[in-house]
């Protein structure tokens, strides 16, 4: 059974909408672009994505529509219905590589769907359906043992190898998907995307990588020669999307507490180092301390006060400021799911 949201949309609360209120008023452009702020003005589909959900669970219908029109107008690729992963203002060609993002395009639909649920629009449901069909296409491979997904439609299988992004697997948008399409690769790629999470055990907290390579012959696990072997920025999100998920109970949440958590950091580090064990010089932000907070409820613990978490108001750009805002909306499933 995949885990996830199946809950009816509720009306958003004020805090939320005056969070979805800041996050417009920094990071998004009149045109519906998303501005990631802290990577040299570029736009992502992870971002337009991010988005369009945040617009959704706000009930801000006139963002929605600014912000989907740029993203298929700018984004779409040409013979399917996913999205090319990034858009650069300042360059001839701002859009020069159409492969996508997986983890944007799951976005991308997951949020399509709730908005012609909530807005009864048969054609935001129509177009979320077909994204979703894309993703099982384009997106959904066999490696050896394992039915993967793939981080992007190109680049990413190899002969005795598959790379994949822990954070990429989307956990509480599956149900969703699956529920528009339905196919029984949704709950062989939930399944087995927790079972390489399990073995994704590195460093001195035995944490999942941002990036890891998939052996084909052994199923085995191992840290990337192409990418820098750290729990950073991407893996940050495999604690938020597996407490999201109700799926607290897994290995790699406790894993990431204890790092969090250790007494003998002089502070939250940004990332680590899974071969060395470094500490990034420099502290987490608050985004980042939003998901720690989230992740550190042990399951049928509280949760935390929604009050403390971070808000948009305090982060230092785009990414700390949607990270926040995901944890916001994970806190008010978790709370809707506990009754």
């Amino acid at each position: 059974m995949l885990a996830g949201a199946g809950h009816a949309l509720a009306q958003p609360s004020d805090a939320s909408r005056a969070e979805w209120r800041a996050f417009q008023s920094r990071f998004l452009a009149a045109d519906g672009r998303v501005v990631d702020t802290g990577n040299g003005g570029v736009s992502h589909s992870e971002g337009q994505g991010w988005a369009l959900f945040f617009a959704v669970r706000a009930d801000d219908q006139a963002a929605f529509q600014r912000i989907l029109g740029w993203t298929r107008r700018v984004l779409k690729r040409p013979r399917d219905e996913l999205h090319a992963w990034r858009y650069r203002p300042e360059a001839a060609m701002p859009v020069e590589d159409l492969n996508n993002a997986t983890d944007g395009d799951i976005f991308i639909a997951w949020a399509l769907l709730e908005a012609g649920e909530r807005w009864g629009n048969a054609e935001y449901t129509a177009i979320g359906i077909a994204i979703a069909r894309d993703i099982l296409r384009h997106l959904v491979r066999r490696a050896g043992a394992f039915s993967v997904l793939l981080p992007g439609a190109r680049g990413f299988e190899h002969a005795g190898t598959t790379i994949i992004n822990p954070s990429y697997y989307v956990f509480p948008a599956f149900s969703a998907l699956a529920r528009a399409v339905p196919d029984r690769a949704w709950v062989r790629v939930a399944a087995d995307g927790l079972v390489l999470l399990r073995a994704s055990r590195f460093g001195r907290w035995g944490l999942p990588p941002d990036w890891a390579v998939l052996s084909k012959a052994d199923g085995e696990v191992k840290l990337p020669q192409s990418w820098p072997p750290r729990f950073s920025f991407d893996a940050v999100r495999v604690p938020l999307y597996l407490a999201w998920a109700g799926l607290g109970a897994e290995p790699a949440m406790g894993r990431a507490r204890n790092f969090w958590t250790d007494p003998s950091h002089p502070f939250v580090p940004a990332w680590t180092d899974l071969e060395s064990d470094l500490l990034a010089p420099y502290p987490a932000s608050p985004g980042v301390m939003a998901v720690a907070r989230l992740a550190s409820q042990q399951r049928g613990n509280a949760l935390p006060a929604l009050q403390s978490l971070a808000s948009v108001v305090s982060a230092p750009d785009y990414y700390s400021a949607a990270l926040s805002l995901l944890v916001r909306f994970a806190w008010g499933d978790a709370e809707a799911a506990a009754g």
